[in-house]
Parts: structure tokens; C-alpha cells; sequence
């Protein structure tokens, strides 16, 4: 009861506050700017729903993973950015507005690409399972919309309105956005303590792999189209950072086989202790020093 409270309530809540927060230090041009130089949008796009999924499909290949564990994989590999993305990149110091915008196209567009993906995932892996995969897209939109664009919606009329009150509540924002993020952490391993070792033992290396090679790729491509450090950062996090909470559902809901959310599981631990890696790195580093 008290995990399903913080999972359920307490944490998109929490989130939607730091989207308000995130919205403080955002203006409008932020993301005209990304419209007149989409290269960056593009690369996140590339990233995210091809790049990702094939990593992940050759990655269940080369690990020979059985096909409950191939197809959790690539349930996860399929998956958008969430909210916690945006979060990441706020304390990284990277560009807000693309992580933004990379989350809300990328999961519009896997209402499309996930079908397409977990129907070949299924054929190719051999399973049993004979479902026509529908998702909860009423859900996905709702989130998008009452987590993150609002609340955000809201900070920039508030930053237009008040900007010496927005100036001011910048540094203590990024700090909730740090002690958040720490909660938001221990509330995911307590939800899923009772998978957590079983997880960790069968699909702890393949998941970590991916994570670490889809950020890897993920700014590897950014910096190859000479993009500034902070949408580099924005890419790395969005590459790396999956909507764990959705994967799940479409493990135990649409698929309705609970051992398919065990890589999903394991992977949502390593975006956590990764995403803290770069929140430290980047995070330290002066404003004046993130935009080369």
C-alpha cells in the first residue's frame, strides 16, 4: 500500500513539481531555437527509436538470453524517456528544452514503433504469446500532458511574470531536483525489492551493457555532429534513460507475464545509479563551462 502510494502518487507528483521548476528557467525561445536548428532533435529521434532497439535486439542475441528474457529486453529497448529524463538533464546543466521535446516526440511516436517492435521481438524470440498489442495510449498522453507540459507550461508563464522570483528559486529548485531524484531512487528499489536479486542475477550485465551503450552512442553522435555539450548531455540522458514505469505495464498488462518486467527491473536500477554518475560529472561543472 504505502509503495503503491509513492509510486502511484507521491512520485508523479514530485515530478510534476520539478517540471514547474524546469519551466522557471525556460523561455519560449528555448524551443523555437530547437525548430530552427532541428540536427539535434533529429539525432535524439535516430537514437532513441532506432538505435536503442537494435542494440538491445543484438545484445538479447549475444547474451542468448531465453525468450522471456529477450523479450523483457526489448520491451524496455522500445520504451520512451519519462519524465525522470527531463529530470536528470535539469541537474546535469543540459538543454532542458531538447530533453523536453525529445520525450514528448519519442513517446508519441512509440505508440506506433512499440507494436511494430515487440511483434517482431515476439516471432523472432519464438513466443507462445498470441496478442494484438494495444497500449495505454489515453495513459501515455495523459502523463505527457498533466507531468510534464503543463507543469512546465506553467513555470514559463510564471518566469514571464516574475523573473526576479524565477532568477531567485533557480539554485534551491535544482537542489529539491537532487533530493527528488534520491527519493524517487529509493522508492523504485523498494517497489521492486522482491525482484531486485533475481533480476540482477540473470540479466544484471546484458542491462547494464545497455545502458552503458546506448549514453555511450548517444553522445558519441551528438559530439560527431559537433553539437554543444549541453545537447550532447540532453542526448546521453534521453538515450539512456527509459520510462521503466510504462515497460512494466506492457510486460504485466498487455503481455500479461510478470517475469517479462525482470530486465526491466534491472535496467531501471542502472539508469539510477548511471543517471547519479552524470548528474555528479556534469552537474559540478560552471554554467560558463557547459556550453562548448
Amino acid at each position: 500500500m504505502i509503495v503503491t502510494i509513492l509510486t502511484k502518487v507521491l512520485l508523479p507528483l514530485s515530478l510534476a513539481i520539478i517540471m514547474f521548476g524546469m519551466g522557471l528557467t525556460l523561455v519560449p525561445k528555448d524551443f523555437t531555437r530547437i525548430t530552427k536548428y532541428p540536427k539535434a532533435v533529429l539525432i535524439g529521434i535516430v537514437n532513441q527509436l532506432v538505435f536503442l532497439p537494435i542494440i538491445g535486439f543484438i545484445l538479447a542475441i549475444a547474451f542468448d538470453l531465453d525468450t522471456t528474457m529477450a523479450i523483457g529486453l526489448m520491451i524496455l529497448a522500445a520504451a520512451p524517456g519519462g519524465p525522470t529524463s527531463n529530470l536528470i538533464t535539469q541537474i546535469c546543466k543540459g538543454n532542458i528544452a531538447l530533453s523536453v521535446t525529445l520525450t514528448a516526440i519519442v513517446s508519441f511516436a512509440t505508440i506506433l514503433t512499440i507494436p511494430t517492435i515487440l511483434s517482431f521481438a515476439l516471432d523472432y524470440f519464438g513466443s507462445t504469446a498470441n496478442v494484438v498489442i494495444e497500449l495505454p495510449i489515453l495513459d501515455i498522453i495523459l502523463q505527457i500532458l498533466v507531468i510534464i507540459i503543463v507543469p512546465i507550461s506553467i513555470g514559463m508563464f510564471v518566469r514571464r511574470s516574475k523573473p526576479a522570483f524565477s532568477t531567485r528559486m533557480e539554485k534551491p529548485m535544482r537542489t529539491a531536483s537532487t533530493v527528488i531524484f534520491v527519493l524517487i531512487f529509493i522508492a523504485i528499489v523498494a517497489a521492486k525489492w522482491k525482484f531486485l536479486g533475481d533480476a540482477m542475477k540473470q540479466v544484471g550485465l546484458v542491462t547494464l551493457l545497455l545502458n552503458i551503450a546506448t549514453m555511450t552512442l548517444g553522445y558519441l553522435t551528438a559530439r560527431l555532429f559537433k553539437l554543444n555539450l549541453k545537447d550532447s548531455i540532453s542526448i546521453t540522458v534521453e538515450s539512456g534513460i527509459q520510462n521503466g514505469t510504462l515497460a512494466i505495464v506492457i510486460a504485466t498488462t498487455v503481455l500479461n507475464n510478470l517475469d517479462m518486467a525482470i530486465p526491466i527491473v534491472a535496467y531501471s536500477i542502472w539508469m539510477f545509479v548511471t543517471g547519479s554518475i552524470l548528474m555528479w560529472y556534469f552537474g559540478k561543472r560552471k554554467d560558463s563551462t557547459i556550453d562548448s
